[in-house]
């Protein structure tokens, strides 16, 4: 094969996984090949329609409902906002992004970007339009795709929803069914509402956000509700009757109508593995469709990786980054390190937000790890009643030498507050390591100094307690 269309690595999909394992190995000297279907979609799900214009909406949604809940103090605030403006704002955030995310930006750093569709020629070769690159090693980062309803006289519905095509409508619904509650949907849902649509959430379990402990996750939504957000829990979706309004099925027996003008469907992910003629390069895949992978994310082909949402886990960008690091490792390793989802963290960003981090109870259980569970509530914390946040909880979950397993809280910037947890987690560091740490007074993470206290404060038996007072 030509030499300009030979390479050390090819790499398709330029989402946050690719783009880091394209980056690297860039910058190490290798030829690289990055394959991605548009200039449009480089960068993945994350830059063009997740994390970065959903934050930015989230940013704007909270500037609006702060200043409506400042007329507890004289001010005037109603109407809903320009939804124009809003949009204007995500994308001049992301374009701020894409300078450095674009075919051009990468090929001006030295690699060879080609976009269209990839599929499989060989087992180490692709063909792009009519072109074939061979690859010593190839990785699949092709990502995933919001997964749609079918039938059910959803194709009626004028208006439907998710998270590729919201930036892209025109005007702000003045009534919003959310059908799922997952991060995504709950997310959007919360922020719509805080711009001025009434909403309803409904979802099929008794719980929003199924990952999460139920407690954790239950006083987001009672805050979600106190602020006019309705939910339909337990609810399966029948049918949309009409344009503009759907019939659900309560656990209960009874039915539900619920009218909207949009309909937001935040059912779950699909991964994107199709059209790859993964056949033809050795790669195989299960009866759902999902490529097989072993824990050093190679597939069938050991030439051939997976990397971010395709790989089948956890859906992150964060994860893809981790994927991107284990399979870059592995590559120069004599050692194989298997990729572990023991540390990882993740955050709803909601208002107030849900952090999770490590081992959560049920891993912990299956286990058979002896663990203890330190829950506490921000009540009497300075800085929760200064800010009005009291509702606030965490729990930690500590091995009987106080070593941090994992955790999850509910609280305003919960995402930034659980960081030093996951550090100490990642290091294997102690209660003991935040109780000697002096925080700044007031600031918010003194609610893990909290923490330690109460681990601390069980120390103190009866009998602890006259060896101190032996000693003074």
């Amino acid at each position: 094969m030509d030499s300009t269309r030979t390479f050390d690595i090819i790499v398709i999909g330029a989402g946050s996984g690719g783009l880091n394992i394209a980056g690297f190995m860039n910058k190490a000297g290798f030829r690289v090949l990055l394959i991605d279907k548009s200039d449009a979609h480089i960068g993945g799900d994350c830059l063009n329609f997740g994390c970065v214009p959903s934050k930015a909406l989230i940013h704007v949604a909270r500037m609006v409902h702060h200043s409506k809940e400042s007329s507890a103090f004289g001010m005037t605030v109603s109407g809903a906002a320009d939804w124009a403006r809003v949009t204007d704002y995500i994308k001049e955030k992301q374009n701020i992004i894409r300078a450095h995310e674009s075919a051009e930006w990468f090929r001006a750093q030295g690699m060879t970007v080609v976009l269209g569709h990839a599929e499989f020629a060989s087992p180490n070769s692709v063909m792009v339009d009519g072109v074939e690159y061979s690859g010593k090693r190839m990785v699949i980062a092709t990502g995933s795709r919001p997964r749609e309803i079918v039938g059910k006289g959803i194709e009626q519905v004028a208006s439907v929803l998710n998270n590729e095509n919201i930036f892209s409508m025109k005007t702000l619904p003045k009534r919003l069914l959310v059908v799922g509650g997952g991060p995504i949907g709950i997310e959007i849902a919360q922020s719509l509402h805080f711009l001025g649509s009434d909403v309803t959430v409904a979802v099929q379990d008794k719980h929003i956000l199924s990952k999460e402990d139920p407690e954790i996750s239950g006083a987001l939504m009672s805050k979600m509700r106190e602020a006019g957000i309705n939910f339909l829990m337990e609810s399966k979706l029948d049918a949309f009757v009409s344009p503009n309004e759907a019939r659900f099925t309560l656990d209960n027996g009874t039915s539900a109508m619920v009218g909207f003008d949009s309909v937001f469907i935040g059912i779950g992910r699909v991964l994107n593995t199709e059209g790859l003629s993964l056949e033809k390069a050795g790669v195989r895949t299960e009866s759902s469709g999902a490529i097989v992978v072993n824990k050093y994310l190679e597939t069938t082909n050991k030439n051939i990786y997976l990397c971010g949402d395709v790989a089948g886990n956890f859906q992150f960008t964060h994860a893809a980054e981790m994927h991107a690091g284990v399979i870059i490792r592995n590559f120069f390793s004599p050692i194989k390190k298997p990729f572990s989802g023991d540390h990882i963290s993740w955050t709803t960003f909601t208002t107030p937000e849900i952090a999770t981090f490590g081992l959560g109870e049920e891993e912990l259980k299956k286990r058979k790890t002896n663990y203890e569970v330190l829950a506490t509530d921000f009540q009497d914390d300075d800085r929760a009643i200064t800010d009005d946040y009291q509702y606030g909880k965490s729990k930690i979950f500590i091995s009987k030498k106080g070593k941090i397993l994992g955790g999850t809280m509910v609280a305003p910037n919960a995402g930034e507050l659980v960081q030093e947890l996951v550090l100490a987690q990642r290091l294997n560091l102690g209660l003991g390591d935040l109780f000697s740490k002096t925080y700044a007074y007031p600031t918010a993470t003194r609610i893990n100094k909290r923490t330690s206290s109460i681990f601390f404060g069980k120390k103190l038996s009866v009998w602890s307690k006259k060896l101190l007072h032996l000693l003074y």
